[in-house]
């Protein structure tokens, strides 16, 4: 497969999403060796993480009276209220140590403001603040991205939406992602809702053969 002009975006492979974190998701460390196989493929690889204050929005504590998973609306944004999670400078914030970092081009921090959460590696939970991504592979020269990590349904899914808008040729790495699945179900629905859009599901093997 000719990857010429692609980059592998490999989202939230941190501590706290995998086993043993505040946040796991079920298998999640199960990528690590898939990203790491087909890395170094892609003329350009980019690894983001959630890196967030403490006090953070998305965070259950941050909220008086509410628990975890519970949904609010936070500066008329539905926010999902989670464990803390991928606080700055701490061991669960940190890239898996089995990640292979070699290929990757750029580390990019999002999720950085108190007041405001960030699934998508290319925008705010606004819909409209820029992380910066988009450019830097503009710049770069590519034209297509291949999504892999953490979660499926969240930061997978809004990464592969906003990268479609951006007007990428978008793909799915399917046996490189895992999903929270919460509520139930949705892993299907997100799979299903980015189907439509037009998000291409390779498997790694694809890549690689």
């Amino acid at each position: 497969m000719d990857l010429n002009g692609a980059a592998l975006l490999v989202i939230d492979l941190q501590n706290d999403f995998c086993s043993g974190g505040s946040l796991p998701v079920r298998e999640g460390d199960r990528v690590v060796p898939v990203v790491n196989r087909i890395a170094h493929l892609f003329p350009a690889a980019v690894a983001t993480q959630d890196w967030h204050p403490e006090g953070h929005v998305s965070f259950a504590s941050s909220h008086r009276g509410k628990e975890e998973f519970d949904v609010v609306e936070a500066g008329g944004i539905r926010q999902v209220l989670w464990p803390e999670h991928c606080v700055q400078g701490t061991e669960g914030a940190a890239l898996h140590p089995a990640l292979d970092l070699r290929p990757y081009r750029m580390i990019l921090r999002k999720g950085t403001r108190k007041d405001l959460d960030s699934y998508s590696a290319f925008f705010e939970n606004d819909g409209s603040t820029p992380t910066g991504l988009s450019a830097y592979l503009r710049g770069l020269g590519i034209g297509a991205v291949y999504l892999a990590g953490l979660a499926t349904d969240f930061c997978v899914c809004c990464s592969a939406m906003d990268a479609l808008r951006l007007g990428f040729r978008t793909v799915l790495v399917g046996d490189a992602v895992r999903g929270v699945d919460l509520p139930e179900g949705s892993v299907a629905r997100a799979l299903e809702r980015m189907r439509r859009a037009g998000v291409l599901n390779v498997a790694s093997a694809e890549l690689t053969a």
